[in-house]
């Protein structure tokens, strides 16, 4: 870790601690991005002022994928956010989780257009409910399809390979 990283940890900590209080849940310098874990209920607005205050300027999401911990009783589902402020270089995740049983989330393609297609491929692939999505539909898979297949509950391969099993997958 470089004194650049800790001091955008710090920065940004610092700023979401003021604007939002309880609702960062934690903040942690990975090895290369700082990760800052918020609530469900608040991670919209913690997008919008990260976008919009003037000191951060985080106004390009680079990439939005769902994290599934079928082991992680409560939280067997999450959502990461990559920002980056271009002008800057500067880059973080927002990760927030949430239960299997309630699987929705508000959407930001009112701030990120470009997670239009994101939500759809998350949708599709593990069936995250984005509330207020303007075409939340499937993207990649057929429409008949009654399941997300990539959730971690359906096994990769089939039983009868040996050379291949599903600990190579995180399954």
């Amino acid at each position: 870790m470089t004194t650049t990283d800790t001091t955008l940890l710090t920065t940004i900590h610092e700023k979401l601690k003021t604007q939002f209080g309880d609702a960062i849940i934690s903040a942690e310098q990975h090895y290369d991005f700082p990760v800052f874990v918020v609530s469900r209920e608040k991670a919209h607005d913690i997008l919008q002022f990260l976008k919009e205050n003037a000191d951060t300027q985080f106004q390009f999401l680079t990439t939005m994928c769902t994290l599934h911990f079928p082991d992680n009783e409560g939280q067997e589902f999450g959502i990461m956010y990559q920002l980056h402020n271009m002008p800057k270089n500067w880059r973080i995740r927002i990760k927030t989780f949430f239960s299997k049983n309630d699987t929705s989330i508000p959407t930001v393609t009112d701030l990120f257009p470009t997670a239009n297609w994101m939500e759809r491929q998350e949708y599709d692939f593990f069936g995250i409910q984005f509330k207020g999505h303007p075409d939340l539909r499937r993207i990649l898979n057929m429409d008949e399809m009654n399941y997300h297949p990539m959730r971690k509950e359906y096994a990769l391969e089939d039983d009868t390979r040996t050379d291949k099993n599903d600990k190579m997958f995180g399954r």
